[in-house]
């Protein structure tokens, strides 16, 4: 037995050895060349989905600062999260991004980092010595003139997610857990594409995200997005067939989509009222058209975490929120 531990301890020791980050370390993001020098101590995140996977891999004590978060974060990552000082929930300015002294910016958007961003242009930080990195799912999109977050051609996938989490797991040399992490969502994936490929009624789905006012067209998950990824898993199809990863569509084209689940997102913002999902909810419930929808007559109505409409490490938690209000609602 101990012959066999012993064995089991030189593996495990060789693996990790063989896996360890040698610097410099240079890689690929989207498009551009990115050289660490060393594991990056003070980090500025920017987008909940870059913290949140930072997070996950028990980086914590790396990150300085983060800002652009749409939700709360994960109750699992509270506290991790309670020692990194938020510089806002919205748009941060380069200028109080370069007073934290960060020596690596990733970003979640386009919108935070990139040659339209708001914040800071990828060459803006190189000239001052920081490291940059854009989500991988993001430079999947093909950019659209007037919109900052463009289109897809293709489903999104958790390929995507899971390059991202490799190359952090790469940058700040704790590979092992960037396996682990992988894993796990690799068999939560496929065991929900399990249990619901074997329902047969391709059911349609429309994501609202949210809208201005009740008179206002929706924001909704377009075709290829992250909300048509879950549509995917969950055995069904995104009723929405613009490839724009996030469509204003009027309400006229959602009633003759006619979906058979309407999934609303929850969001913890204030920027608008139907921010809310229950106002969602009521607005849907109350208005003398859309009430007729065969969803909303029948009861399909179903709350999801906003965030996770967006291609990020919430995706996935979102399909399993979804997938467990569709059992009760006997859709699965």
């Amino acid at each position: 037995m101990k012959k066999v531990i012993c064995a089991a301890a030189i593996l495990f020791s060789t693996l990790s050895a063989a896996s360890a980050t040698t610097y410099p370390l240079t890689i690929d993001n989207c498009g551009y060349k990115e050289t660490f020098n060393k594991n990056p101590e003070h980090v500025v995140a920017l987008g909940q989905n870059t913290v949140e996977i930072l997070l996950l891999l028990g980086l914590q004590d790396k990150i300085t600062a983060s800002a652009f978060w749409p939700t709360k974060v994960m109750p699992q990552l509270a506290e991790q999260n309670a020692q990194i000082k938020l510089l806002t929930v919205e748009i941060p300015t380069l200028e109080s991004v370069l007073s934290q002294n960060p020596d690596f910016v990733p970003a979640q958007l386009p919108l935070l980092l990139g040659p339209e961003s708001k914040v800071a242009k990828r060459e803006d930080l190189a000239t001052v010595g920081v490291n940059s990195y854009l989500s991988p799912g993001m430079c999947a999109t093909k950019k659209v003139a007037g919109d900052m977050y463009g289109s897809r051609h293709t489903l999104w996938n958790m390929a995507y997610l899971y390059k991202e989490i490799e190359d952090f797991a790469m940058i700040f040399d704790v590979q092992p857990r960037g396996d682990a992490l992988v894993a796990d969502f690799k068999k939560r994936e496929s065991d929900l594409r399990n249990e619901f490929s074997k329902n047969k009624r391709d059911l349609s789905f429309v994501f609202w995200f949210s809208s201005a006012s009740p008179s206002a067209d929706a924001y909704v998950g377009g075709k290829n997005s992250a909300s048509g990824f879950i549509a995917d898993v969950l055995g069904g199809h995104n009723a929405i067939t613009s490839e724009a990863e996030w469509p204003t569509v009027g309400w006229e084209s959602i009633i003759a989509a006619n979906p058979d689940v309407i999934v609303v997102s929850s969001l913890d913002r204030n920027r608008w009222t139907l921010d809310n999902a229950q106002e969602k909810i009521k607005f849907l419930q109350s208005d003398p058209a859309i009430s007729q929808l065969d969803a909303v007559k029948k009861g399909h109505i179903v709350v999801m975490d906003g965030q996770a409409m967006n291609p990020t490490v919430r995706t996935l938690y979102g399909a399993e929120q979804v997938g467990e209000q569709l059992r009760k609602l006997g859709l699965n």
